[in-house]
């Protein structure tokens, strides 16, 4: 799994690539906590090269929503889902938790 960060102004898009299971999601869920310990709490995910999330990522990205939205400072979205996954997330029942944009200027322009 690979992580990039790129910080703008109002947001950060964090691209994640390659596979999120129970080995890789405790390095997901760091990543996602010191944008948040860093006074970061508008979060895009970019999830296009993204292969598999387990339930172990969801978990991560549903321990990040919260501490984002705590105290209306920020929320995190999605840009570019995979069908795969965004079906996972449809079952899962994520889909009414997190916006979703096609595209990451979309996405970092909602903030």
């Amino acid at each position: 799994m690979e992580i990039t960060t790129q910080e703008f102004k109002h947001c950060d898009l964090i691209s994640v690539k390659g596979r999120v299971d129970s080995a890789t999601a405790p390095q997901f869920a760091k990543v996602l906590e010191t944008a948040n310990d860093n006074g970061r709490f508008k979060l895009a995910l970019d999830l296009e090269n993204l292969e598999y999330m387990s339930s172990a990522g969801f978990r991560a990205l549903l321990a990040a929503q919260r501490n984002c939205k705590r105290y209306n400072r920020g929320e995190v979205v999605l840009v570019r889902v995979p069908e795969r996954i965004r079906e996972a997330l449809e079952l899962a029942g994520f889909t009414e938790l997190f916006k979703t944009f096609d595209d990451p200027t979309t996405a970092v322009g909602s903030f």
